[in-house]
């Protein structure tokens, strides 16, 4: 048998000229790595183990970041740079604050890439999803015109409100789905336990039983033996339906969908509106271009119906084309967004246009949510009603005969 592995440290320490020195040592633990860096002179200040998990966390945890642990490292960035550190020290700094093992592991790497001379932007580029398109487009911008502090400002405010944004969205979701939950719950227990305890007591008294009695007693009996075959095929939709969403046609049809329910299609509207016109004034007061700003945008849309329409109007508005007109002409986005767009580009005062728009709807959707909340609540009150009030009377009918007939 061989001799067990020793585990690597990644490791931050400090240098006898008072510079910062990062690398990788293998040890049998962390006082072991702290004596062999004092051996070479140097004082640590941070160490972390490099793990099998670490190695392979990309396998297990989604490559993604939150937008919020995006709005913190933002935030912090700015503040840190604000202060005159270095951006590699400003990284070292954000290395050891960050929980989020995947983003500090992304982190560590990008702060290698840079002090071997290599753009911030383009090292976060070399991180794949980790860092959005968005962030890097804003970190480069803000590199070439000396301004990097204040790109990460504005990318924590955007992060921030993206968000909140999309936490309004699941917020006004929540109470809907655990109320349809509570349903199937109640609705399998019945089925599976309470049903089968009746039938036997309706078997005793040897009675003719209700119509409704018969037909719940056939479901309970179904449910029973076919339980696994009816998880394992809803099992199966459910996977069919998100594997379908991440195909092209899938990813289109499934937006086309979502944006005719009635309630959902608006609120999604509303929300691709707000995102729209508060991401276009954060790149463009970056100093990026409408082309490559809007093409920005395209990637960061949920909705593929959307995806496409920026698509296009990239496309167009590189050709000369005013992007209120190619909005407008969609058909998908409110007049206001083109409107007070139009009179952006007429007046050249597109940001703050875009801004007090991005505000209205922003607004617009915590209104939306709680009307979508408000409709949904008793749609899913008469459906359980329409679903639990059978089997109840399925039991008391019954019930109330065997007393009439004692009676």
């Amino acid at each position: 048998m061989g001799e067990k592995e020793m585990p690597n440290y990644n490791y931050v320490a400090i240098q006898k000229d008072g510079k910062q020195k990062k690398g990788t040592i293998e040890a049998a633990n962390e006082e072991a790595v702290k004596i062999a860096l004092k051996a070479e002179g140097l004082i640590p200040v941070s160490l972390s183990a490099l793990t099998i998990w670490n190695k392979e966390i990309s396998l297990n945890i989604t490559s993604k970041v939150k937008a919020r642990d995006l709005s913190v490292f933002c935030r912090q960035f700015a503040s840190i740079l604000d202060s005159g550190i270095t951006v590699v020290n400003a990284l070292h700094i954000l290395y050891d604050q960050t929980e989020n093992k995947v983003f500090q592991k992304a982190i560590w790497e990008v702060s290698v890439e840079v002090e071997k001379g290599t753009t911030l932007a383009e090292a976060m580029r070399g991180q794949g999803k980790i860092f959005p398109a968005i962030l890097i487009n804003m970190v480069e911008a803000g590199e070439a015109s000396g301004s990097l502090e204040n790109a990460f400002s504005r990318m924590a405010i955007h992060f921030e409100k993206d968000a909140k944004l999309k936490g309004v969205v699941a917020k006004a979701l929540v109470y809907p789905i655990i109320l349809i939950l509570v349903v199937i719950a109640v609705v399998i227990i019945m089925m599976v336990k309470i049903i089968p305890q009746f039938m036997e007591t309706f078997e005793e008294i040897d009675m003719e039983l209700p119509k409704i009695t018969q037909a719940v007693i056939h479901v309970s009996s179904f449910v029973q033996h076919n339980g696994l075959y009816i998880a394992g095929i809803i099992g199966l939709i459910i996977f069919g339906i998100h594997a379908l969403k991440k195909t092209e046609r899938g990813s289109i049809l499934y937006g086309k969908i979502l944006l005719k329910i009635p309630l959902f299609g608006k609120l999604t509207i509303k929300s691709a509106s707000a995102r729209l016109t508060r991401v276009l004034s954060t790149l463009l007061g970056a100093g990026i271009s409408l082309v490559d700003a809007v093409g920005i945008i395209s990637k960061i849309m949920d909705n593929k119906i959307i995806c496409q329409v920026l698509i296009k109007a990239k496309d167009d508005v590189e050709q000369g084309i005013a992007l209120s007109r190619v909005l407008e002409a969609s058909g998908v986005f409110p007049p206001m967004v083109y409107h007070m767009m139009k009179i952006g580009e007429e007046t050249g005062n597109m940001e703050d246009m875009l801004d007090g728009v991005a505000d209205y709807y922003e607004e617009e959707v915590e209104l939306a949510t709680g009307a979508l909340t408000a409709a949904l609540e008793p749609i899913i009150i008469i459906l359980m009603a329409l679903v639990i009030v059978p089997i109840i009377l399925a039991i008391m009918l019954p019930m109330l005969n065997v007393y009439k007939g004692i009676k």
